[in-house]
């Protein structure tokens, strides 16, 4: 992967970027209905590593940071990533790129960079580049040449918004590390929109929910087609600069696409204003990023996808408890996760990076927990 190309979005003074946290004004807890302690008990435990390399967990409530912790374990993925293979952005175990992003607070968002692609399409749609979810897929990639297949050509925006493709595809039952695993597989290639095309067709498109990391590319190439632009320079006009976001890195693939399946880095606190976008149906400080109803339509739950639903490459999540809050959430792998629970006006951030020794953060867990803390 040394002739990767690479996008780069930081700031001159990166390092130290505070990753836009002077856009939140902070409160306490308490002021915002939420028990101090309760929290205070689970970041003991995230700090104690009984949830494996959790890196910081962020509350936010009625606009406001209400709590905010980052957890070091830097000495940890240091003696995992000694004398794991060679460098590379694509290496897992490179301490350049994984999971911070060259020392500053960038951190690797792995599978959220999804629904960040998928606010995007939202925006071209919006502004009229793109004619809406029911445009089919195959004439926006016709620079691919694949033989033609009928159930293929039926395949519209919604089906790879929702992952119901229709394509054969493998990601769950090997690791990322493994060939097997067709994502990685991909990631192997020089094209890998064509590798994601040239894959057979199993079934009809929109019947089945299938998790497929190629689709989204599917996606980078019909914003590219359409917008004429990469999707992390479109991200910067008309999702980023509007959001106050100046400090980001998207890396890119061989052919020069935006690699919108997983390798965004972004810091907790603008994660977080993604969020409250798709909260306030797409208006940031009183200025409209997404179009209206693009929010809602997202993130309802349009198909089954195991345990849990999903929207336009965004998962809807119920936690079960003395009272079941509908929620949804942008997740990627390692533990990264972007809750949003309208009902309660809050939005909480985790970043970790739980992909050797110990299982991932497990979300219902963790979301949970934050529930827990509310009194009113």
């Amino acid at each position: 992967m040394t002739a990767l190309l690479l996008a780069v979005s930081v700031a001159m003074a990166l390092a130290h970027a505070p990753g836009g946290a002077s856009d939140w004004p902070r409160s306490a807890p308490e002021m915002e209905g939420l028990d101090r302690a309760a929290l205070d008990v689970f970041d003991r435990e995230l700090a104690s590593g009984a949830q494996g390399y959790v890196d910081s967990m962020l509350v936010i409530r009625h606009g406001r940071i209400v709590y905010e912790k980052t957890y070091d374990h830097s000495k940890d993925y240091a003696r995992l990533f000694e004398g794991r293979g060679a460098p590379g952005i694509y290496n897992y175990y490179d301490p350049g790129w994984h999971p911070f992003y060259k020392s500053t607070r960038l951190h690797t968002m792995q599978s959220v960079s999804k629904s960040v692609t998928s606010a995007l399409v939202g925006i071209a749609i919006g502004r009229g580049e793109i004619a809406g979810v029911d445009t089919r897929v195959m004439p926006l990639l016709s620079d691919w040449r694949v033989p033609p297949d009928p159930r293929r050509d039926r395949m519209t925006l919604r089906d790879v918004l929702t992952m119901t493709t229709g394509i054969r595809w493998d990601e769950e039952t090997a690791d990322y590390t493994d060939p097997k695993n067709n994502c990685a597989a991909m990631e192997g290639k020089d094209d890998w929109v064509r590798y994601v095309l040239e894959q057979p067709m199993a079934e009809e498109p929109g019947k089945t929910f299938v998790y497929n990391s190629g689709a989204t590319m599917l996606l980078s190439a019909a914003l590219q087609k359409t917008t004429g632009r990469t999707a992390d320079d479109y991200a910067k006009e008309h999702l980023f600069a509007p959001l106050g976001i100046d400090a980001f890195y998207w890396k890119r693939t061989p052919k020069g696409l935006s690699d919108t399946e997983g390798r965004l880095y972004l810091a907790p606190t603008d994660l977080a204003k993604l969020g409250e976008l798709y909260m306030r149906d797409g208006v940031w400080r009183g200025k409209r990023i997404l179009p209206e109803g693009w929010a809602s339509e997202s993130t309802r739950p349009r198909v089954k996808a195991g345990k849990h639903r999903y929207g336009y490459q965004w998962w809807v999540v119920s936690e079960k408890g003395p009272s079941t809050y509908e929620s949804y959430a942008a997740w990627g792998y390692g533990g990264q996760f972007l809750f949003v629970v309208p009902q309660l006006d809050m939005i909480a951030v985790f970043t970790g990076w739980n992909i050797y020794d110990k299982p991932e953060l497990d979300p219902l867990l963790a979301l949970g927990r934050v529930l827990k803390a509310v009194n009113r």
